[in-house]
């Protein structure tokens, strides 16, 4: 097993994980927004040289992939079939690693997610109504406390 850096060439496969993954975890977005945010986030996101991507890889393949922006974790996804195997918080603790804290913030209608980041350390220090875009997707802003 082994965390690097993304390289492009990664993208398709991050993509499609990203899509498997949001499929799984994401049902209350609708098919449209799955299908417009695809190429934004294999094309614009995954590149963006403000963010570290960072891609856990095994004998399997690409198992999941995390995003950071500073302390700020933009993208956490892992492989439907490889959920519960400690993919996620190995990656967490790789952002943890390189960040005194870390923060995220998570759709209130994905408890799996919530609960992973809960179960992580994580704490709501906040809410807001809207998503980033300005739709009806409630956002939880949480924050790993600092040790």
């Amino acid at each position: 097993m082994t965390i690097r850096l993304r390289v492009a060439a990664d993208d398709p496969v991050l993509g499609a994980l990203w899509e498997r993954s949001v499929r799984a975890t994401h049902d209350f977005l609708p098919e449209d927004d799955i299908q417009r945010l695809l190429p934004v986030v294999r094309d614009a996101y995954l590149p963006m040289p403000a963010l570290d991507v960072w891609v856990y890889e095994d004998q399997n393949g690409i198992a999941g992939f995390i995003g950071t922006g500073g302390h700020n974790v933009e993208m956490l996804f892992i492989d439907p079939d490889r959920r519960g195997q400690g993919v996620g918080r190995q990656l967490l603790d790789h952002a943890r690693a390189r960040h005194d804290t870390l923060t995220v913030d998570v759709n209130e209608q994905n408890p799996q997610a919530v609960g992973f980041y809960l179960h992580y350390g994580f704490i709501q220090v906040a809410r807001s109504p809207l998503d980033g875009e300005g739709r009806p997707f409630p956002l939880l802003h949480m924050a790993l406390p600092t040790l």
